[in-house]
């Protein structure tokens, strides 16, 4: 089995290959930047195994292979956090977070033995690699909620919520089943939760999604008033101030 390491940080890469040695595996050869690499594979034959860091210090390490057809196994090793790494997740053997934990680096290594024989080929999506490091922090928005009943859980998907209120000074969420449960998030909170295009905090006491709207009708004092299917405990105003921003949001 021929191993190489890709990573810029020298003392990084010599020491995964000194816990590659106490499981077996010895690196033949160690790369440090994107056009180091570029010329060792136009010489050399591809090896069984990478370990390849994303970022090196002339550019993302995927760079390599966009214009080579690796037959490489690759795993990847990397700073990123998880979602980051979810584009290409099932595209590798595996990927170890720094600093590499010896247990982690040792399952990774055992999953490779064991498709080894099977050699299968590896197709990375090169194009949804790039879009995802080009905002490695992109925003998760929530898509589900988990409110408490008695002693039981339930999960409700943000399809099936009406409106997020405040009242007597807590925070609830109203179902198009025309329930209302309590939430532990602040209103402050779920407004940076939330996806912006699709929920809109048209007051001090309300978020509304935009699929909920039934109707917008003309209100006192230049203000709106939106109408939900069947929450009906209250009147849903949005504020003289968030009008303009309401109507940019809806258009």
């Amino acid at each position: 089995m021929t191993t190489i390491i890709i990573e810029d940080e020298k003392p990084a890469a010599r020491l995964l290959s000194r816990k590659l040695e106490k499981l077996g595996v010895v690196v033949s050869t160690m790369l440090h930047s994107v056009e180091e690499a570029k010329g060792w594979f136009a010489a050399n034959e591809h090896p069984d195994l990478i370990f390849l860091d994303i970022q090196l210090s002339d550019g993302l390490s995927f760079e390599i292979f966009e214009s080579i057809d690796i037959k490489s196994a690759i795993i990847f090793t990397t700073a990123y956090d998880e979602y980051a790494l979810r584009a290409f997740k099932l595209n590798s053997v595996d990927y170890l977070l720094k600093p590499i934990d010896e247990d982690d680096l040792e399952t990774a290594v055992l999953k490779f033995r064991q498709r080894l024989p099977k050699q299968e080929p590896l197709q990375l999506n090169f194009e949804e690699i790039r879009r995802m490091l080009s905002n490695p922090f992109e925003k998760i928005y929530k898509q589900r909620f988990t409110v408490k009943i008695g002693q039981h859980l339930k999960v409700i998907p943000v399809s099936e919520i009406e409106c997020f209120f405040s009242e007597n000074k807590g925070t609830y969420l109203h179902t198009s089943d025309n329930r209302n449960y309590l939430v532990e998030s602040t209103l402050e909170v779920l407004e940076h939760e939330l996806d912006p295009q699709k929920f809109f905090r048209v007051s001090r006491k309300f978020i509304i999604p935009m699929q909920a709207i039934k109707e917008i009708v003309l209100y006192s004092n230049s203000r709106l008033k939106v109408i939900l299917p069947t929450y009906k405990d209250d009147e849903v105003i949005v504020s003289r101030e968030k009008v303009s921003d309401f109507k940019n949001w809806i258009g």
